[in-house]
């Protein structure tokens, strides 16, 4: 089964980017590949962070601030459980959730998965163009939502309406130029109908971290 081995944020400053990362908490779930690939507003697709309860998001948001993040949407309670949104200095948006309304136990920073949500123009026949490259669907709502069967894969993959998954994060829809994404899989290499690199996960090199 095609599955999601690696991310690759490219970014104008690695080393930056890392020290970003590292104080959010990510450490090596993310890569990080140097590029001043132009790009304007929203690049298509965000990132989430599930994890078991309203206190574990907090110490993400919190800790993504502290690091220079911007706040989209601060946490709050949903219908749907709990949740804040923020965008990392690299400009790759960051939604942290969990469907739990009440705390179990103390904060931690403990992430139960990341799920990358691509923006399609037409939902449906994106949903064809991965299914014709190996993915299996978990869930599908009509031409709207779909999401795709992980697996053993660190990330979940899932397709949204650009114009809704922009919403959901609480920015505009337009944007133009590089995504600043390289998806790593057993699948690639082969560019999604949006634009989306996928490449085969060997070659996804991350950045060495900084010495001093």
């Amino acid at each position: 089964m095609t599955s999601i081995q690696t991310l690759t944020l490219e970014v104008a400053d690695p080393t930056a980017a890392d020290r970003f990362y590292t104080a959010f908490g990510l450490g090596s779930r993310v890569r990080l590949r140097a590029s001043e690939a132009p790009t304007t507003g929203f690049r298509g697709f965000t990132l989430s962070l599930t994890v078991s309860q309203p206190a574990n998001v907090n110490s993400f948001i919190d800790a993504a601030l502290d690091a220079g993040a911007t706040p989209l949407k601060p946490a709050a309670k949903s219908f749907w459980g709990y949740g804040g949104v923020v965008q990392a200095p690299d400009g790759t948006i960051w939604k942290v959730a969990t469907s739990a309304k009440k705390d179990t136990g103390p904060a931690a920073k403990e992430i139960d998965q990341v799920v990358l949500l691509l923006g399609a123009s037409d939902v449906a026949a994106t949903k064809r163009f991965y299914l014709d490259r190996g993915l299996t669907v978990a869930k599908s709502f009509g031409r709207k939502y779909v999401e795709f069967d992980s697996g053993s894969s660190p990330v979940k993959l899932a397709l949204y309406g650009r114009r809704a998954a922009a919403k959901d994060v609480g920015v505009p829809m337009d944007g133009t130029g590089s995504h600043r994404l390289v998806i790593g899989s057993d699948a690639g290499p082969f560019t999604d109908p949006d634009g989306f690199a996928w490449e085969p996960a060997a070659s996804s090199t991350p950045t060495p971290a900084p010495t001093s």
